[in-house]
């Protein structure tokens, strides 16, 4: 069985974990000029944008007790609109919709958790990385061995975790929200799930025992990035401007500790 630290683990093999590391000179001087760049951007000034979300996949993204979008992409997309003199506004939409409903213009990013693939770059484009490659990690009950990961995997439909799980001798077993997946293993559906490490962290620390990391940790997928329609290149432009200058200044950094744990990462 794995320790329940190997997804810290795995991530300081990636990562520095240089928390007091100071930010250079020339990075304070560039984030500070692609700041001012705003002031002269060709994309309209107060245009109001639509932000898409699963609401769903805590940390990431979810829904308060006050029934406002909350989490760490709600920090950093108000924080990018804010650079890019946008204003914004959230939707939440179901995942296995969440495309599809972009393309039709319901909203106009998506900002949720979605890794950059080649199959989804072919019908939507995506702004550079906001947070770095994920590994994912199987969860079983307590108790249970690594063999778990090779029989019925619970994963969230269209997800890299599922495409992940299909190419391997494992069955896989698609639900629509992450919580189904957990469920799944919980009430014997499923012998494991398959999910981003984040996600499931928080959850085996709240299941007092319950729930276990089995297997090991699963390098699948690119960088996380906002998801937006191929026509409109001069938004992923605008929000490219605004990733990159958070970034240099280390406003970026600080955000993914604030709700990941502390976990550094330097850009």
């Amino acid at each position: 069985m794995q320790n329940p630290n190997v997804a810290e683990s795995f991530w300081q093999v990636l990562y520095s974990q240089n928390k007091e590391k100071m930010m250079t000179f020339n990075k304070l001087l560039t984030g500070a000029a692609l700041i001012a760049t705003f002031a002269t951007s060709a994309v309209a000034e107060n245009k109001t944008i639509r932000m898409g979300t699963e609401g769903a996949y805590a940390p990431y993204n979810f829904v308060n007790d006050s029934g406002e979008v909350d989490g760490f992409e709600k920090d950093v997309g108000d924080e990018l609109c804010k650079r890019a003199n946008l204003t914004c506004t959230w939707v939440v939409n179901e995942w296995d919709t969440i495309i599809p409903n972009l393309i039709s213009s319901n909203y106009d990013t998506i900002i949720a958790g979605m890794s950059i693939t080649d199959e989804r770059d072919e019908v939507i484009d995506f702004t550079a990385e906001y947070f770095p490659a994920d590994p994912s990690t199987y969860v079983a009950l307590a108790g249970a061995s690594d063999d778990a990961i090779n029989g019925i995997v619970a994963a969230q439909t269209s997800t890299i975790q599922a495409a992940h799980v299909a190419g391997t001798s494992a069955t896989v077993v698609e639900f629509a929200t992450p919580e189904e997946t957990v469920a799944a293993v919980r009430n014997g559906e499923a012998d494991a799930v398959l999910a981003d490490a984040a996600y499931l962290s928080d959850i085996v620390k709240a299941s007092n025992g319950a729930l276990a990391f089995v297997g090991k940790p699963v390098a699948i997928g690119g960088g996380i990035g906002m998801g937006i329609r191929e026509s409109d290149g001069e938004l992923k432009a605008t929000m490219n401007k605004a990733i990159a200058s958070m970034k240099a200044d280390g406003s970026l950094a600080k955000l993914i500790a604030k709700w990941f744990d502390g976990r550094s990462v330097e850009y």
